[in-house]
């Protein structure tokens, strides 16, 4: 008996290692309905309740959430990122918080860490984020916004940092949605300071922007 548990447990498990790799490598996008549960098990060559017990694991971690009776929607990239959405919701200043901790840490080792080619990589970002913020382009704003701050963090070269911050990706990515219209949001001054490697300066443009976004929303 114990020996079938064992193997039971052990094909659940490859099963959730399918299904969490065909999430995070973008197969079914955040906020899309994941194949019927008939789908899933012809495409898995298992039963259903192997399948049922995989994607009820994945709601639980907050990666995936069942809808009764309309199907499984894929609610985060990673359980990093599910728990986040789970603790903060919707509330965005509870994100601008959680960002502003990891992000004016990121800004300190990234002005004493980062490399030419990331530095480069950061000047080309921001010059794609603030050209479409000029042409109104606001879904490559939001795009490119999220994508130079995760740049940021990962100059600083710390590897736990960059994951709890990658794990916030969808949340970032909201609330820089929801601030898009924001008044003198730049960040060029950031990128100054990384590039002169002042992490005080660094610290000082991270923390200023997100307080006064922060600001904006008493």
């Amino acid at each position: 008996m114990p020996l079938a548990t064992t193997r039971r447990t052990g094909l659940v498990d490859q099963v959730i290692g399918q299904l969490r790799e065909a999430v995070t490598a973008g197969e079914w996008p955040v906020g899309e309905r994941i194949p019927p549960e008939s789908e899933l098990v012809a495409a898995l060559g298992v039963g259903r309740n192997t399948v049922r017990e995989a994607v009820r694991a994945l709601s639980h971690s907050g990666l995936l959430e069942v809808r009764q009776g309309d199907g499984t929607y894929v609610r985060a990239t990673s359980e990093v990122s599910g728990a986040v959405r789970r603790l903060c919701g919707s509330e965005l200043r509870e994100v601008l918080q959680v960002r502003r901790t990891l992000e004016v840490e990121g800004a300190r080792l990234a002005a004493t860490e980062r490399t030419e080619a990331e530095l480069a990589n950061l000047t080309e970002l921001l010059r794609v984020r603030d050209a479409a913020l000029a042409d109104k382009q606001f879904s490559e704003f939001v795009r490119t916004d999220a994508s130079f701050h995760l740049a940021v963090v990962q100059c600083g070269h710390n590897n736990l940092l960059t994951e709890l911050y990658r794990g916030l990706s969808e949340v970032v990515t909201a609330s820089v949605e929801a601030t898009k219209h924001a008044d003198n949001v730049s960040h060029t001054g950031l990128l100054e300071a990384i590039a002169a490697g002042d992490p005080e300066r660094a610290v000082a443009e991270a923390s200023g922007f997100l307080d006064d976004l922060l600001r904006g929303i008493e």
